[in-house]
């Protein structure tokens, strides 16, 4: 079948590696895509906003699949759109995607449904005054404030007082993330340890695809600002068989029963943001989509026909038989970016020794890359996910780090302990 891939980020490239290699893959499109998709795709030429452009393009060209990357165009409502044009698309619809873009409709749902989650309050823009009454009574500190919206994964703050709180409140409700921290949810501050699941649902069926860890803080030790994510691993040992069960039958079942019975089936790419303590998990976030750079990790793992799986979900008729089989290999994803993510950050840096890290047996997935006069350029904050594998984690993770080091532009930065909790245990 012939595919249409949206997005242009490494979650796409990795979306794109993996629909190549899937049996039943003819053509793949890609708009707006990037230098490393364009290795597996051709180019879409038409805008990747404008979802009648999109349609006109899929009956053209006998696109048989949509597939969605990033969240926006899902809450926006494309699914919607083409699904009303007979074109079949793996994603939720716009009523579906509210799970991700509005935290106040995810922490009101889980409450609803009690799917175990943080305490919490939500306030709006008009509600300032109440929102500060309410820090000053508050006593366990830190807290978290949130965007209610869509902010690029960066609308999180953990204040550790009052005053960094109501500074920040003040900061969001001013326009530090336009109209998506115009409402905020202030919530409670999890203990334990984080870890996300990708469930794949045709709305009444699912599967989990292998657990991952993102580190989101910017710099080792999981200190300074949140990012969209500077690295992965999968699986997250975390994760055990016992906490997994517990996952699907506390959160994901309880959800898309929620869903189905608030009239929104959720169809797609349920991603669960879960905090472990004492081997009891509670929601972080859900995001409606695959996570990024979780995807990079999850999908170096996976072995099976991953079109005909989208497809079939798509379709509303999950079929397990295009997995191949359960995969024992371990994955680390290295995000490099430009220095000075999640703030500024210098463009136009060439980058090279993509092809020596790929020798030395990684997948580099492109992110925030651009070509320029016939050279590879640096075009974002997280511009590469550099994807190492092995027969264990210390082997993924040191063969990511060696090809890390065969990847050279100017002003790179990277973490250098992703997956450290796991290979302390």
């Amino acid at each position: 079948m012939n595919i249409l891939l949206i997005g242009s980020g490494g979650r796409e490239h990795a979306l794109a590696y993996s629909l190549y290699h899937s049996n039943s893959t003819d053509k793949i499109y890609c708009s707006p895509g990037n230098p490393g998709i364009f290795q597996f795709c051709n180019k879409a030429e038409i805008k990747h906003d404008d979802f009648s452009e999109i349609a006109n393009f899929c009956k053209s060209n006998n696109i048989y699949l949509v597939v969605v990357g990033p969240e926006q165009p899902l809450s926006e409502g494309i699914s919607d759109f083409l699904e009303a044009e007979n074109i079949k698309v793996f994603g939720p619809s716009k009523s579906a995607a509210q799970l991700e873009s509005s935290k106040g409709f995810a922490k009101e749902f889980m409450k609803k449904y009690k799917i175990p989650t943080a305490e919490f309050k939500i306030f709006t823009i008009n509600q300032m005054q109440e929102a500060i009454d309410y820090l000053n009574t508050y006593n366990t500190y830190p807290l978290v404030l949130k965007a209610d919206g869509l902010a690029a994964g960066k609308g999180v703050v953990i204040c550790e007082n009052i005053q960094t709180a109501i500074n920040e409140l003040e900061e969001f409700f001013s326009g530090k993330f336009g109209t998506a921290g115009q409402t905020i949810v202030l919530e409670e501050f999890m203990n334990g340890e984080e870890a996300s699941i990708l469930a794949l649902t045709d709305g009444d069926n699912f599967i989990t695809l292998a657990s991952s860890q993102d580190h989101k803080r910017a710099f080792d030790g999981d200190l300074g600002p949140n990012t969209g994510g500077m690295g992965a691993y999968s699986p997250a040992p975390i994760v055990t068989d016992e906490i997994l069960e517990k996952v699907k039958d506390r959160i994901i079942r309880p959800t898309l029963e929620g869903m189905k019975n608030e009239g929104m089936a959720f169809k797609g790419c349920l991603y669960v943001g879960i905090m472990i303590n004492n081997a009891e998990p509670k929601v972080v976030e859900y995001n409606v989509r695959f996570g990024d750079p979780e995807t990079q990790a999850v999908l170096a793992n996976f072995k099976g026909d991953f079109a005909g799986l989208l497809l079939s979900i798509a379709e509303g008729e999950l079929d397990e038989s295009f997995i191949d089989e359960v995969c024992d290999t371990h994955s680390c994803c290295v995000v490099m970016t430009s220095e000075g993510y999640p703030g500024n950050y210098p463009k136009g840096q060439i980058i090279s020794g993509i092809k020596s890290a790929e020798k030395a047996g990684a997948i580099v997935f492109q992110a925030g890359t651009s070509m320029n006069d016939g050279e590879l350029v640096a075009n974002g904050g997280r511009v590469l996910g550099v994807t190492g594998i092995g027969n264990s984690l210390k082997q993924a993770v040191d063969n990511a780090y060696d090809a890390v080091n065969c990847i050279k532009f100017d002003n790179s930065f990277y973490r250098k302990d992703i997956a450290h909790k796991a290979l302390k245990k």
